[in-house]
């Protein structure tokens, strides 16, 4: 295995081909006597995984928290992050002094396979053409994510986590990771979240693909050889699933139905509205820092979750006998992920006979809340956290 580290600094757009291969992170190579195995029946070799880490690992290696990324994060989660310029993607939860105490616990996070951070992905180089994957890269499954992200850990030296930590897309992974390595994984906080995704999510991302591939400059998944990006569509599909993340009250406490700069309609189709306005500039922001095959790639890998697949339909029988702590979290305003599909999962645990804990926060932010601060919710996976510490018998990090 090869570890390096790239010197973190802005980089533009047009150098997306760029960071799939060279990311601005460590990264974790696999040579070909160590190929991914995936669910579509191809091993993938060689391949590499691109992480973060923050906090220092403890002498027994017993205090690591891995941390799962949502469907457009990655893992620079408390960092700036090397594209944007921006501050990490999730500093309400990760840091000193926060539920997720950098100074306390080590922090690993990971770009999944199939993204466009580092990991081996539709956009990196193919090695077998020298040319990126594009739709040549095999189609990867939430249970292919997790399989890399324990050969990463593995490789790391860790033989148990402390804690499986992670919302929305992040959430699937730590559920099949309490599924395919129950005896590695202490504790499990899965937010915002379902077992699998309803016939809903999965027309919402169709339609996001659509989107993608109907855009001329998309080039059947080619743009990178033609010198072309499909920045229209992947606009609009990240304009689409933007409305899913938030909620109508969110929405109208925050924009209501004002005019952009103006007080009369333009009797045009400008962005009139202030809510327009913010659809369009999360359209733009995005395609500057995200590949649009990997958008068709981990949607598709959602889409295809289901926890009970592999055990007869029966969700339960999938934890049975667990000795994972889990705690589950859902928000009330949440229509992407309702709390009836984390009451799904608690019931699943408790039948299952896992120790497990539930909390449904009330909030208007919509799905998005996990992301937000959200007090309540703050509280809860910090409490969380903590009494899985004080059952794990964890101190202070050692330095």
């Amino acid at each position: 295995m090869k570890i390096h580290s790239v010197k973190g600094q802005k980089i533009a757009a047009g150098e997306r081909a760029q960071e799939a291969d060279h990311p601005h992170s460590l990264v974790a190579q696999f040579g070909p006597d160590q190929p991914l195995p995936l669910d579509c029946g191809i091993e993938l070799s060689p391949f590499q995984i691109a992480y973060q880490t923050y906090g220092t690992l403890n002498a027994d290696k017993s205090n690591a928290i891995l941390v799962c990324h949502a469907l457009t994060m990655d893992q620079h989660i408390a960092n700036v992050h090397p594209i944007t310029g921006k501050p990490g993607g999730w500093l309400t939860l990760v840091g000193p002094g926060k539920p997720i105490d950098t100074d306390r616990y080590f922090v690993i996070c990971s770009n999944v396979i199939g993204g466009c951070m580092g990991s081996t992905g539709p956009a990196s180089t193919n090695p077998a053409t020298g040319k990126p994957w594009g739709l040549d890269f095999p189609v990867i499954t939430i249970p292919d994510m997790v399989r890399a992200q324990a050969m990463l850990i593995d490789r790391l030296g860790i033989d148990k986590l402390f804690c499986v930590v992670g919302g929305s897309m992040g959430g699937m992974q730590v559920l099949q990771w309490s599924v395919a390595f129950p005896e590695r994984v202490f504790s499990a906080l899965a937010i915002a979240c379902a077992t699998r995704h309803s016939a809903q999510n999965i027309a919402f991302h169709e339609l996001g693909r659509q989107a993608v591939m109907a855009d001329p400059d998309w080039q059947h998944g080619r743009y990178f050889e033609n010198g072309c990006f499909p920045h229209r569509g992947l606009a609009v599909a990240r304009m689409a699933a933007h409305i899913t993340y938030l909620s109508d009250a969110a929405l109208h406490r925050k924009f209501g139905r004002k005019m952009q700069d103006r007080d009369l309609p333009t009797f045009s189709f400008d962005a009139d509205f202030q809510v327009e306005s913010y659809l369009r500039y999360q359209g733009s922001s995005f395609v500057e820092r995200f590949d649009a095959n990997s958008y068709l790639y981990l949607t598709r890998a959602m889409d295809y979750f289901d926890v009970a697949a592999d055990h007869d339909g029966v969700l339960a029988a999938a934890f049975r006998g667990t000795q994972t702590r889990f705690c589950v979290v859902s928000f009330t305003s949440d229509w992407l992920f309702p709390t009836s599909e984390s009451r799904a999962i608690v019931h699943a645990l408790n039948a299952g006979g896992a120790r497990v804990s539930f909390a449904e926060i009330v909030t208007d932010k919509g799905h998005d809340a996990f992301l937000l601060d959200e007090p309540e919710f703050i509280d809860i996976a910090r409490a969380f956290l903590q009494s899985a510490g004080t059952a794990r018998g964890l101190g202070k990090a050692e330095h």
